[in-house]
């Protein structure tokens, strides 16, 4: 038999014992998951559909998948088409009516931030073009803190019990968000300017924060592998510019840019376009911290 002391000893840890995470985030990519980790804390399990090493636009509405959807309070996904595949069907399958878009539990990240590359006119002749814009919205850091307000404002509205904790740790990430952000402003300076060559087009908001000059793409046509007709014209025109790179995802064949960096002379590189997509890239600032260092790696 238990003696009162170590009663009240258990009752008292039980009470200053963190308590188990009160909200279920279901995150389309591992950003908004990371993300929602940085603004919930130990009141949030944060979980993402994909991986690092996987593509986003081709993941398959896994059972595993609805029944994290049927669960959760919040599904906070990219957006603008990036995750049209899948996504409907999981939120359909899944039948949770506080994740469904337009209400508070749904998430589109790309709603608050400016797309870039908005097409005047949508062809499917064109390749895997998206009718919203550009969706990898990620590669730029600035985009960060505007979906963080929006996601943090939503954990408050759906467990407004928390919302004094979760005020809190927006303010925190805000303000070392805005520090990194300094910091890594100060040395995009030194690749203003610095051409590269993409397997994808999907770093553009990064070109955009950094000031790089994206001369082609490995892809004649988005989400069209490269044929070798135009890998040879894409040797060619490059021939007159000085690129110091060729970008690719992890997900993506190195085959193409392998390639053309043996016979231009251009490092091919992998940048980490999520959290865990490369070695080292394992939270949201490390991501960014290793984009930089390997584009450094090979500037001017």
């Amino acid at each position: 038999m238990k003696s009162p002391v170590s009663v009240l000893a258990l009752a008292a840890w039980l009470l200053s014992a963190p308590a188990l995470a009160d909200l279920k985030v279901f995150a389309c990519e591992p950003e908004w998951a990371a993300l929602a980790g940085e603004l919930g804390g130990a009141r949030v399990e944060a979980v993402a559909a994909v991986t690092g090493a996987q593509d986003v636009h081709y993941i398959q509405a896994r059972p595993s998948l609805i029944a994290r959807v049927r669960n959760a309070d919040l599904v906070v996904c990219t957006g603008a088409d990036l995750e049209v595949a899948w996504l409907p069907l999981l939120l359909r399958q899944a039948n949770n009516p506080r994740v469904q878009p337009g209400q508070t539990g749904f998430l589109a990240a790309a709603d608050f931030v400016t797309l870039l590359e908005i097409p005047v006119s949508v062809d499917r002749a064109g390749g895997d073009i998206h009718p919203f814009g550009n969706p990898h919205i990620q590669t730029d850091p600035r985009n960060i803190l505007p979906v963080a307000v929006e996601l943090s404002a939503r954990l408050r509205a759906i467990e407004p019990d928390g919302a004094a904790e979760y005020a809190r740790l927006l303010e925190d990430f805000r303000g070392r968000w805005q520090q990194a952000l300094e910091r890594w402003q100060a040395r995009a300076a030194a690749l203003a300017g610095m051409e590269v060559v993409v397997h994808h087009n999907s770093w553009i908001y990064m070109n955009a924060w950094l000031g790089l000059d994206q001369l082609g793409s490995l892809e004649a046509k988005p989400g069209v592998p490269p044929s070798a007709g135009h890998l040879a014209a894409l040797l060619a025109q490059i021939g007159s510019h000085n690129p110091r790179a060729i970008v690719r995802a992890a997900y993506q064949s190195a085959r193409p840019s392998e390639w053309l960096s043996g016979r231009a002379g251009i490092p091919a590189l992998v940048l980490p376009h999520t959290v865990g997509a490369v070695e080292g890239a394992d939270d949201l600032f490390a991501v960014y911290e290793v984009m930089l260092d390997r584009l450094e790696g090979v500037a001017p």
